[in-house]
């Protein structure tokens, strides 16, 4: 029997997304990402600001 938690580890940022797209309810990103809702919060701030940057200002890599 599988226990609740998955066994796939996703990428906050892609789960953030999904969220932001309309895949996930904020109480299953929530779930998904294992945090509670001031987490959660802070979280897509945090995404969101990383999303503010242009492109060519990214770094990619170390």
């Amino acid at each position: 029997m599988l226990c609740e938690r998955s066994l796939i580890h996703m990428d906050k940022s892609k789960v953030i997304a999904a969220y932001r797209r309309g895949f996930l309810t904020v109480r299953e990103c929530g779930q998904i990402l294992g945090v509670e809702e001031l987490q959660l919060q802070s979280l897509l701030r945090q995404e969101e600001g990383k999303q503010s940057i242009p492109e060519a200002q990214q770094r990619i890599g170390s």
